[in-house]
């Protein structure tokens, strides 16, 4: 009998009134390409929709993209739900305009990696590909 692996999923969003999507979009696609299943729940997300939804729907990750400068109260936030519903298992990694004054915070906090501008595709894929071992 073969075994299958299983795929990883990945929840990809965007949190607040941001509504630039091109970028995330692109990492989406990016990831689809590399055989990981994605999930992509569009723009204007709420913290609570993205945790629902990350629930509902298995995933391994969320990786959420803000450009809105709401970063440090968004990401936080998305992790403090997913640990009140008992889903801290599920990795978070974000993308975005993000300063390197908020980084070492939102490490802290329980995100995984941040991925700004310029950063390449592959490293995201690499990134998401290298999760689960």
């Amino acid at each position: 009998m073969k075994v299958v692996a299983k795929k990883i999923r990945v929840l990809i969003g965007k949190v607040g009134l941001d509504g630039h999507d091109r970028g995330v979009k692109l990492v989406a696609r990016a990831l689809r390409d590399a055989g990981v299943e994605v999930i992509y729940t569009g723009l204007h997300q709420t913290p609570e929709q993205v945790v629902a939804a990350a629930i509902q729907e298995d995933v391994d990750a969320i990786g959420l993209s803000v450009l809105s400068g709401a970063h440090n109260y968004l990401l936080p936030r998305v992790l403090e739900l997913l640990k009140e519903r008992g889903a801290d298992d599920i990795v978070v990694f974000g993308g975005g305009i993000i300063p390197d004054e908020d980084v070492p915070r939102l490490k802290a906090a329980g995100v995984r990696t941040l991925f700004r501008p310029g950063t390449p595709m592959s490293d995201v894929v690499d990134f998401v590909k290298g999760m689960k071992q």
